[in-house]
């Protein structure tokens, strides 16, 4: 079965999270202190960040599309609502590989727990953004 994907979901969710990172990156929210704690010069020059932001592009691609497909899978299995399955799909996804991902990477290389607590933050956030933009636009004639 390949699950139903709604591309402009998927490539406005991927948008999105250019969006998120750029609030919560600014200084007047969390950049200043995820700099600190990162120990990241914000003051580099803003070519050397083109190659991270392609980067995140490609990988915001896939973890929206990936959603969108996990999200219509489970859409059929359980048949609730597209948009709380969404936003459930989202949190277990989140839960089960990023934030335990984080967790255990940040962990060995000693990085300091309010910065695993930051980074997650900033990923639950993000994919639970996605998750609206995908519920609320499901694929043409799932629901």
């Amino acid at each position: 079965m390949v699950p139903e994907i709604n591309y402009w979901a998927v490539l406005i969710a991927t948008a999105s999270s250019m969006l998120v990172g750029a609030i919560w990156y600014t200084p007047k929210v969390f950049g200043t202190r995820w700099a600190k704690l990162a120990k990241v010069d914000m003051d580099r020059p803003a070519a050397s960040a083109t190659m991270a932001m392609i980067v995140t592009v490609l990988v915001s691609f896939v973890t929206a599309w990936v959603l969108a497909g996990s999200t219509a899978i489970a859409w059929h299995f359980y048949g609730s609502g597209y948009l709380w399955t969404a936003i459930a799909t989202a949190v277990a996804l989140w839960a089960g590989f990023t934030a335990a991902r984080f967790i255990t990477h940040d962990a060995f290389e000693g990085r300091p727990s309010s910065l695993t607590l930051l980074n997650i933050a900033h990923e639950v956030v993000t994919i639970l953004v996605m998750a609206l933009i995908i519920g609320v636009w499901p694929p043409a004639g799932t629901v």
